[in-house]
């Protein structure tokens, strides 16, 4: 983050300055080395269009969404009433985060812990951003003409509803859009949330990441874009069983906006 000059919310507070938005980096865009590059990719666009945000830095900690997820309400508790705590300390007001899990457990699951925030999805403040015109996608961009589909996450998709959001951004990029056969409100999972991410696969004849990235590839499609870090590992992985890593890419819809307009 020092690379691109990103400020903490304490560096803002000791120069007297309210940050617009808060980026909630969250666990896997903080040290998984594939979400760290849509960190990167989401702040160049902040930056270009002019939004003054700032990041916790070290002050923030897991949602507590996996704990939830996996039965350990203690631990949740325990994580989310610090980060509310840390939250509230630097009034915030509103927050984009490129995790749906953080997204979905910040909106819906904070405001019972006494935090109440704006909170948006990246791909949503995207599309707001285009819709706007603050945000250009250059015409003629690497991805014209180019095949993409859209995996629908369960935290944006079924469970908050978001589905024409990241669709909208997509179709700015030139590209020819084909869905997946469940799609939208019929969606499959890429088998990594509720915190399956942290166990041990199931008995069964095949992974359900492998199911979704045999979908994918069905549409011919020469990207799959994704909205989840979680969603990227997963089908990354199920890409490279089929052993079509060096013929289909998968991105997050911010990778796919800085690579287009080669920032």
């Amino acid at each position: 983050m020092s690379d691109l000059k990103i400020k903490t919310m304490a560096e803002m507070a000791a120069e007297g300055k309210q940050a617009e938005i808060l980026f909630w980096v969250g666990c896997a865009g903080s040290f998984d080395a594939r979400a760290q590059k849509v960190t990167v990719a989401l702040c160049k666009i902040l930056n270009k269009v002019g939004i003054e945000f700032a990041i916790l830095g070290s002050e923030e900690s897991c949602t507590g969404d996996p704990a939830r997820r996996a039965g350990n309400e203690f631990v949740f508790q325990m994580t989310a009433l610090q980060n509310v705590m840390t939250l509230n300390m630097y009034e915030v007001k509103k927050i984009v985060t490129a995790c749906p899990h953080c997204f979905n457990t910040i909106k819906n699951e904070y405001p019972a812990l006494g935090g109440e925030y704006e909170v948006v999805h990246h791909t949503q403040l995207l599309q707001e951003l285009i819709d706007q015109g603050r945000l250009k996608l250059t015409e003629g961009g690497a991805f014209e003409g180019k095949k993409i589909t859209y995996h629908d996450s369960c935290y944006m998709g079924r469970v908050n509803g978001v589905y024409e959001a990241p669709r909208k951004v997509l179709e700015g990029l030139d590209n020819e859009l084909v869905e997946m056969k469940r799609c939208r409100t019929k969606g499959l999972c890429c088998g990594a949330g509720g915190a399956q991410m942290f166990k041990e696969d199931e008995p069964g004849d095949k992974r359900i990441n492998i199911d979704r990235a045999e979908e994918a590839l069905a549409t011919q499609a020469e990207i799959i874009a994704v909205n989840c870090p979680f969603c990227m590992t997963m089908m990354g992985d199920g890409v490279k069983a089929k052993e079509k890593q060096d013929d289909v890419m998968v991105y997050d819809l911010a990778e796919l906006i800085v690579n287009n307009n080669k920032w």
